[in-house]
Formats: C-alpha cells, structure tokens, sequence
C-alpha cells in the first residue's frame, strides 16, 4: 500500500497516506495481524512446501502468520510503499523464507502459475482497479492453486472505524463522503464473490471472521488517529485544531468504556478464497520473473 489518488466533490484531489509502518501497526497493524492468525488456518493450503505470494503486504502480518503455521517453501510479500516494505523485512524473522518487495499489485513481476498460494489482506479496497488486481494475482497462481483475500467489514462490522465515521459525521456533514462504508463497495460479501468469479475462480466461498479491538484507555484509541496513515487519520490530520477537538470529543462519547477506562470493541473482516480451475489461461500476463 502507499498513497492513493482520490477526488470527492469537496476537496478536489486528495490521498490516503499508507507509508510508515510504525504508525500503521499501531493504528491498524495490531487488529490486522489478529486477523491474520484466523485467516490462515480456516482458509490457506494446509500443505507444506508451497510458495506464496502475499500481495499488498503491508507491514508483513500476513505473510508472517503464514511463515508461522505453515513451512512455506517461499513467502514472497509485495507493496507499492517502501516504508512499509522495510517494515516487513526488519520484523521477519531470520529462519523464515520470506522476501519483500517494492512492486504494484495491479502488474505482478511474476511469471504465469509461478505460486501455489496467492493471498492478500486489507489490500483490495485501496487498489484502483480491484477485479483487475484480483484477475492478477489469479495469473501468478497455479491451476488449482488457492486465491484469497480479507477485507474490513468498513460498512458495519469494523466498530472502531464505524463509530470514528459517525462521530466525524455529527460535526463535519460532509465528511460522510470519505466515509470508508461509503467509499469501498468491496468490503461486502456479494461484490467480493462477484470479483472471485469474474476471475474466473472456481469453488468460491466467503466467510466473516471477528476479532477483539480492545484499547486500553481512550488515549491508546485516539491517538494513532493523529498520525496520518490511512483514510481516517489522513482526514483528522487535515483538521484545524479546533475541528480535530470537536471530533475527538464526539468520538469519545460514543464510545464504551469498561471500569478500568479500557475500551472494548470488536472488529469484523470478510475473507474469500477461491481456486484457479485446472487447464485455464492465465487472465493477463507478464514479462517479470521471481527468482527460483
């Protein structure tokens, strides 16, 4: 992931930020890797010995969860942003076989079926094209290789997402266009179905899976807000000081809080996997190679 392109009808051209992994990992990194460690034993290869590939990769949670309950012949992880690239590979554990690489989702530098295992999480809904990114990573897998995906359930089940868009709605109107429910159709079962198939992927299945977002006081929940990496904080950081107030203030009464001040809330993604059919051509090709 790194900086997207983006035009509403207030701000004219405008970006998400995704570039530093420090501060992605404490704003989303921590609940990501959580779902990770259910993703991969309910819907990755239980065989040993594949290659992998981990596309948007992030700060490498995914990738790490399959080095950790697999023995991957290979883990390969690719992002667009550098900063998160490096993330990755400082974190990876040195007997793991893992490699990241700074390369576009949208054209993998990857040979026809070059993967047993292609996965991604979190990535899709920040991609511009994401039937196309999806089509992509269904070239680079092997016939009969697995193709899977999570994303946040950013319309209803994300509750630390879906209580900030409420709150930034009740002081700032337009804000409801940035509104990630609003702006990512992907984050439903349906349209992720729908985009498996139109892949050309075979035995489709998708599925929620929820984890605990628990914070502990709102100071941990508030503050990873102010550090400018992904759609909700990119929006807070262009805030005046007195607008950011006002939301912070909102956001803090809408959310609950246990008697130690901890904040429990719960986080839903839907993850979709799929499988290249035997004998098919590849949706689209490249010229790239992975080393053997």
């Amino acid at each position: 992931m790194d900086e997207r392109d983006e035009r509403d009808e207030r701000d004219g051209p405008r970006r998400d930020v995704w570039a530093t992994g420090a501060a992605y990992e404490r704003y989303m990194g921590r609940w990501s890797r959580l779902v990770a460690e259910e993703f991969v034993p309910r819907s990755a290869d239980a065989a040993d010995g594949l290659r992998w590939l981990d596309v948007g990769c992030g700060t490498g949670a995914l990738a790490a969860a399959v080095a950790a309950r697999r023995r991957p012949r290979l883990v390969v992880g690719v992002d667009r942003s550098p900063g998160f690239a490096a993330t990755a590979r400082a974190s990876a554990r040195p007997s793991a076989p893992q490699h990241f690489v700074v390369a576009d989702a949208m054209c993998l530098p990857a040979r026809d079926a070059a993967f047993d295992a292609v996965v991604s999480g979190l990535a899709l809904n920040f991609l511009p094209d994401p039937a196309a990114a999806v089509a992509e990573m269904a070239r680079v897998v092997r016939p009969g290789g697995l193709v899977a995906a999570y994303v946040w359930d950013y319309a209803e089940g994300m509750g630390l997402l879906r209580r900030f868009w409420d709150a930034a709605r009740r002081v700032d109107p337009s804000a409801a266009a940035l509104d990630e429910g609003r702006r990512f159709p992907l984050c439903r079962p349906e349209p992720l179905r729908a985009a498996w198939a139109g892949a050309g992927l075979a035995d489709v299945r998708v599925a929620a899976i929820e984890v605990p977002t628990v914070f502990a006081d709102f100071a941990d929940l508030w503050a990873p807000f102010l550090a400018g990496q992904g759609p909700a904080p990119t929006y807070t950081a262009a805030l005046s000081p007195a607008a950011r107030t006002r939301l912070r203030d909102a956001l803090g009464a809408a959310v609950p809080r246990g008697p130690d001040g901890s904040v429990a809330l719960t986080a839903r993604a839907w993850a979709v996997s799929g499988r290249r059919p035997p004998r098919t051509r590849p949706a689209r090709r490249s010229d790239g190679r992975w080393p053997a």
